[in-house]
């Protein structure tokens, strides 16, 4: 129904009309009371006849009236006449639809980006209501003079429920064709929206959520781009819809210099699959930031580009033109701009919460504790599974289907999902937060960090000998090396920087404990490989939302602005805040998070290392210990000599690493039996003259023997081929056979090397990706073995020489160190409990004769602790049934358990930046 100009609805008066569509006709009018104008959209006549439907068009007016945003345009009322017109008082909004912006041409980026952050703003500020726009497009989005975007029409569609007399979808031009409904769009099947820009799940009828409407924002930010419609199809409805649901974009319609970050946020839009779609439009508002400082091309100049003047005015938007593109040449006023980083929004404030009763820290050296990206949820790591607690809550509750001896979790970039890796079968799993089945990634092997990128892949460090960090899609596939480490490096938490090339971690060298103290934080591109130290000393280095970077050292967190477009810190270390609690010698974890938002969760512990090395130790199973008459220092893998009179360790500052001898006898001093190079993993020969070891003196890493008593030169029994590294597990009782591990990246096989004469064979057809710590029972006539094949750590023994036997040990999850009683009736491992909170022996009676047969596990408690890369092998069994290895120096101050307790401080970045000003 056409309204004549000064018709009143109300207090308002008709002045003119603006245009017309399926959903009603718009005419400028006059507010007679309050003398400004308004938009009137009058609704069809149906409307007034169809009580239903005015009943609910009247609570959906109602709601999209609460929804107060400076990007959405404003619904001031509503108003009925007698003659049935029923008009939707809306806010009257100057300047150009978007449509009409787009139709002089492809905007350029510097001016897209700022628009199409208000639509995503706008969008995000109706879905945090419950609202889901479904007929978002260039028609419905208006830019003012000023350059302020205006979404309209919010919730019209899901208004005009149902109905049949809405526009004639088939007589209208796809283009411009307003809100498509069917007769029945309360039922499945209806097909609400425009359809050059229905989402495939919107065009096939089905149900929608607010994963259609950044369907549409992709359509509408391509257009923007290209000039074109991303589902043109052709002139009709039809046309459109068999474009949306069986066509890709013209990709190449996009300009050839268009940032990487921008060609993949419209890729995440634009996936037909609602479940591989990106989830959340926050998202987009996070990647438009993120990603600001590359959007200009190399090369581009350093001037403010010329922004087209709309009816009425310039674009507001020139500044923030000129800011992205000064950005993007590396401006160090702006890089800083590289994250979102919100406003203050109230003082800085501090509180705790206790881990709640029953709930023990699973493994504190490794990461235990993630805060999401918008600062509103804590996920943690208890009792060796996940649990989820509201900032705003008063309880925490487990993530079903984490209990898998979960570690490392890590929030989505949305924070609806959390990855984490499973110590149960040694993969990287992801789960939504409300639970249900993880989804198994890939395979991982021992991870040291992991994080979530915005671009949807996983980045994750493997354990020393690994293959260094990896990169996995989300969704599931085969990991790709994008830092490789060499010899004796470890990397541990790698993070993706914002330009998407550059990836932050800690590199460390050695095994020793103090190697996270020597530490360096470096960034390395994985395009060119060229790596770059940006902290020497200090471990676990994060790149935070406002600027900083932020790194752990001795318990004490320390922040120094960092540019990440030059990598470059621009100032010095300033400690930041003390008693952080630290993984010390395992991992080189910090147990602290920070959100994108500016809240920082930590647990607290001691300042300064954990350990200034350890004691070797005799325990019985009782749990007595008896220490050696030795210094404290950094050993790792003992070894006890058959006859049980002298062991052979390692010690392993961080710097050298040498084999040493000492009489258990307590009679003379230990004794240096290797120099030079790095010599690890003693193995005694079965008549005690001999230790087989691991050395890089000739440049690789290779296995020598070395006589006992340090006389003669030490002979090269293995040579591993070029990337590759060998080490000995265990001499055969005759003394004929030596088993070693070969390794290359992150896949290790069992070999044997004959001796004398060096013959070399493979065994059993063992692989796996972490330590086989492999023996050979007193008999030789079995060996025990470690293996990560067909998931989750095992262990497995297998007659010597193969037969293709195999037998598989009922061991506690966690024990991963096999042991052979020295009369060889029992099977006996070492590791943690299935908690994680303790440390035990799982013993095994084994009976080889007329078959072999295992019994049920039984576990004893152990003192001694797990030093080292967690899948080594840390300790050793005398031939009267005692255990060798490591404890805490009675003389060093007793190590602070883990506070059972959260701290949490919000709007931690004021203070960051009060201590570290970033400039």
């Amino acid at each position: 129904m056409a309204l004549p100009d000064g018709t009143r609805l109300g207090p308002y008066e008709i002045l003119a009309p603006l245009g017309a569509g399926g959903m009603g006709e718009v005419y400028r009018a006059l507010d007679t009371r309050l003398k400004r104008e308004v938009a009137i959209k009058a609704l069809p006549e149906g409307f007034a006849r169809d009580v239903d439907r005015l009943a609910r068009f009247q609570r959906e007016a109602e709601f999209l009236a609460t929804l107060n945003h400076p990007n959405i345009g404003a619904v001031y009322g509503l108003e009925q006449t007698a003659d049935a017109v029923i008009g939707l008082v809306l806010e009257l909004v100057p300047g150009d639809t978007l449509a009409e912006v787009i139709a002089r041409g492809p905007i350029p980026l510097t001016e897209a980006l700022p628009i199409a952050r208000q639509i995503a703003e706008a969008i995000e500020a109706a879905h945090e209501k419950g609202m889901v726009h479904r007929d978002l497009k260039p028609a419905n989005i208006k830019v003012t003079p000023d350059g302020v975007v205006k979404v309209l029409d919010f919730g019209l569609a899901k208004a005009m429920e149902p109905g049949s007399g809405v526009g004639n979808p088939r007589a209208t031009r796809f283009a411009d064709s307003p809100t498509l409904a069917s007769p029945a769009m309360t039922v499945a099947g209806m097909i609400v929206g425009t359809a050059a820009y229905m989402s495939p799940e919107q065009a096939r009828g089905k149900p929608v959520d607010r994963r259609a409407d950044i369907w549409a924002f992709g359509c509408v930010l391509f257009e923007m781009l290209s000039g074109k419609m991303a589902f043109a199809g052709g002139d009709t409805v039809s046309d459109a819809i068999a474009a949306v649901l069986g066509q890709e974009p013209d990709w190449t319609a996009l300009p050839a210099d268009l940032p990487l970050h921008v060609r993949s946020l419209l890729q995440r839009c634009l996936q037909k699959d609602p479940r591989k779609r990106l989830r959340d439009i926050g998202d987009v508002r996070l990647d438009i930031d993120e990603g600001a400082m590359g959007t200009a091309a190399p090369g581009a100049a350093t001037v403010a580009p010329t922004v087209r003047a709309l009816p009425g005015g310039r674009l507001a938007i020139a500044a923030a033109a000129i800011a992205l593109v000064a950005a993007a040449a590396g401006g160090a006023a702006v890089w800083r701009l590289a994250l979102p980083v919100p406003a203050a929004t109230g003082p800085v404030t501090r509180f705790s919460f206790p881990l709640p009763e029953g709930q023990q820290f699973s493994r504190p050296g490794h990461q235990s504790v993630a805060v999401s990206p918008d600062g509103t949820q804590i996920v943690y790591v208890a009792n060796g599974r996940l649990y989820v607690r509201a900032m705003s809550a008063l309880e925490a509750s487990e993530i079903p289907g984490t209990d898998s001896g979960a570690e490392h979790p890590a929030f989505s970039p949305d924070g609806q999902s959390v990855v984490f890796s499973s110590r149960r079968d040694s993969t990287l799993k992801r789960i939504a937060l409300t639970g249900g089945a993880p989804v198994t990634i890939c395979p991982a092997g021992a991870v040291l960090g992991l994080s979530w990128a915005r671009d949807g892949s996983i980045f994750f460090a493997q354990e020393q000998g690994a293959r260094g960090v990896l990169r996995v899609s989300a969704d599931g596939g085969t990991p790709a090396v994008v830092v490789e480490v060499k010899g004796r490096e470890q990397a541990h938490g790698p993070q993706l920087l914002p330009d998407g090339d550059h990836v932050l971690f800690t590199l460390a060298t050695g095994s020793g404990a103090a190697r996270w103290d020597t530490a360096q934080i470096v960034a390395q591109s994985i395009a060119s490989g060229e790596r770059r130290t940006l902290v020497n000393g200090g471990a676990d280095g994060r790149y935070l939302a406002d600027g900083h970077l932020v790194y752990g050292l001795a318990g004490v967190l320390l922040a120094v602005p960092f540019d990440p477009t030059r990598l470059e810190l621009a100032g010095s270390p300033v400690p930041i805040l003390e008693g952080v609690r630290s993984s010390g010698m395992l991992s080189g974890s910090m147990q602290f998070s920070v959100s994108d938002t500016g809240s920082l969760v930590y647990l607290p512990g001691p300042v300064g290392r954990l350990s200034t090395g350890a004691e070797l130790a005799i325990v019985d199973r009782t749990g007595t210990v008896e220490r050696l008459k030795v210094r404290p220092a950094e050993y790792a893998h003992p070894r006890v000599s058959p006859d049980g009179l002298r062991v052979a360790v390692g010690i392993d500052d961080g710097t050298v690493s040498d084999i040493w001898v000492y009489e258990l006898a307590g009679t003379s001093a230990m004794r240096r039996l290797t120099f030079g190079a790095h010599n690890r993993f003693p193995v005694w020969s079965s008549d005690a003259t001999r230790i087989a070891f691991q050395s890089d003196r000739d440049g690789d890493e290779g296995i020598f023997a070395q006589l006992a008593d340090g006389s003669g030169s030490a002979e090269r029994l293995t040579t591993p081929a070029p990337g590759a590294s060998h080490a000995p597990e265990s001499w055969s009782p005759d003394g004929a056979r030596l088993l070693f591990s070969g390794t290359r990246g992150s896949d290790r096989a069992l070999w044997w090397v004959a001796w004398p004469d060096r013959k070399v064979g493979a065994f059993g057809g063992v692989r796996s990706s972490e330590p086989t710590n492999a023996v050979f029972s007193p008999d030789g006539r079995w060996v025990a073995y470690t293996t990560t094949e067909g998931g989750g750590r095992r262990i497995y023994v297998q007659p010597f020489p193969d037969t293709g036997a195999k037998y598989e040990l009922p061991l506690s999850a966690g024990n991963i160190y096999p042991l052979w009683s020295v009369d060889g009736k029992e099977l006996l491992s070492f590791g943690a409990s299935g908690t994680g909170t303790s440390n035990v022996v799982s013993v095994v009676s084994v009976t080889t004769r007329p078959g072999f047969a295992l019994s049920n596990s039984t576990t004893v408690p152990n003192r001694l602790m797990v030093i080292g890369p967690s899948a080594q092998r840390t300790l050793d069994i005398t031939p009267t049934g005692t255990f060798i290895g490591m404890v805490r120096p009675e003389s060093a101050t007793p190590a602070t358990p883990v506070a059972p307790v959260f701290q949490v401080v919000l709007n931690w970045f004021e203070e960051l930046r009060a201590r570290a000003p970033v400039k």
